[in-house]
C-alpha cells in the first residue's frame, strides 16, 4: 500500500485543493461499500483515500506533511540528527564545532567525549521513555460525535480513551505517559494510538460536511412535503419543495462533523425517486393516461 496520499488520490503534489476534492469524490464513488458489498479490496481502498483526503485536505496538515513532519496518518515523525548538523550549526562558537571537519571523531572534544565528560561532571543523561503506537477501530457515528471507549493494551490494563467529536480517519490520539518507562528516573513516554473509522453504510465524510443520498417515493418527489431524514446527530424533519426531482441537493446546515475551533460542517442530501418494488397497476394507469409525458424527453442534449 503506498503510504504517499497524493498517490493514492491520484494528484500531482502541486493540486489544488479543488482538484484534490474532485479526485476524492471521484474514487468514491467508484469504492464506496454501499456499491462494492463484500468487496473487501474496495472497502480498504475506500478507507486509504478517506484518509488520503483527510490529510490533504487540511492545509495545516498538507504542509507539514510535505516538510516530513507527519505521516500519512498524522502521527509525528521523528527528526533525523546527525553528528555533522551539530558540527556546522553555529561555525567555531558551537561546541561541536572542529575544524578538522570528520577526522575530528577520534578526538577528546567530539560529542561522545563531551557526554561522558557531562556525566563525570554529575550531569547523567536521562533518556526519556520511547513512545508506543496503536491503532483501534471506531464506528463512524462514533468518531462523529465523540464517545468514550476503552483501550487494552497489550502489556497493559484497560485504559479509558476519550473520542473528540469530529475525529478524523488517520487521527492520531495522545495518552501520556503510557509509553515506554524512562531512563534514571525520566518521565515516561506516551502512546499513540491511530484512529480507523470504519466506513459507514450511507453516509459519507467530505472534509466536515457530510453527504448521502435519501430515497424518496414518486408521490414526495410530485407533491412535495415533510420528511423524515437521518443525520449523524439524530433524524430531522425535511420540507421537499414540490416536483423534486432526483439529484436534487437540500443542505441542513451545522448538521456535519463538529470543527475543531467549534461550530460543525453541514449536511449535504442528495434526492432519489424509488419506484415501488411490486409493480403498481393504478400507478401504470395514471402513467399510461398522462400524455404530456409522451412529449417529455429527459436525454435530450445527450446525443444519439
Amino acid at each position: 500500500m503506498s503510504r504517499d496520499p497524493y498517490e493514492l488520490l491520484g494528484v500531482k503534489k502541486d493540486a489544488t485543493q479543488k482538484d484534490i476534492q474532485s479526485a476524492f469524490r471521484k474514487l468514491a464513488k467508484k469504492l464506496h461499500p454501499d456499491l462494492n458489498p463484500g468487496d473487501k479490496k474496495s472497502e480498504e481502498r475506500f478507507k486509504e483515500i478517506s484518509g488520503a483526503y483527510e490529510l490533504l485536505s487540511d492545509e495545516e496538515k498538507r504542509a507539514r506533511f510535505d516538510r516530513g513532519e507527519i505521516d500519512i496518518s498524522g502521527a509525528e515523525q521523528t527528526p533525523r540528527t546527525y553528528y555533522r548538523d551539530y558540527a556546522s550549526a553555529a561555525g567555531a562558537g558551537n561546541p561541536y564545532h572542529n575544524s578538522a571537519g570528520f577526522s575530528d571523531f577520534g578526538d577528546h572534544d567530539d560529542i561522545f567525549s563531551s557526554f561522558f565528560s557531562n556525566r563525570a561532571r554529575g550531569r547523567e543523561f536521562r533518556a526519556h521513555g520511547q513512545d508506543r503506537n496503536y491503532s483501534m477501530e471506531v464506528d463512524f457515528l462514533d468518531a462523529i460525535n465523540g464517545t468514550k471507549t476503552q483501550i487494552r493494551l497489550p502489556d497493559g490494563p484497560a485504559l479509558d480513551l476519550q473520542i473528540p467529536p469530529g475525529t478524523r480517519d488517520g487521527q492520531t490520539l495522545r495518552l501520556r505517559g503510557k509509553g515506554e518507562a524512562g531512563v534514571g528516573g525520566s518521565p515516561s513516554g506516551d502512546a499513540l494510538v491511530e484512529i480507523r473509522v470504519r466506513p459507514h453504510r450511507f453516509y459519507i465524510r467530505d472534509g466536515d460536511d457530510i453527504r448521502f443520498e435519501l430515497p424518496i417515493s414518486l408521490r414526495e418527489a410530485v407533491l412535495g412535503g415533510k420528511v423524515r431524514a437521518p443525520t449523524p446527530s439524530g433524524p430531522v424533519n425535511l420540507t421537499l419543495p414540490p416536483h423534486s426531482n432526483t439529484g436534487k441537493v437540500l443542505r441542513l446546515k451545522g448538521k456535519g462533523a463538529p470543527k475543531k475551533g467549534g461550530g460543525a460542517g453541514d449536511v449535504y442530501i442528495s434526492l432519489k425517486i424509488v419506484l415501488p418494488e411490486a409493480p403498481d397497476q393504478q400507478l401504470t394507469d395514471i402513467i399510461n393516461s398522462w400524455t404530456a409525458g409522451d412529449a417529455q424527453d429527459p436525454r435530450k442534449g445527450m446525443g444519439e
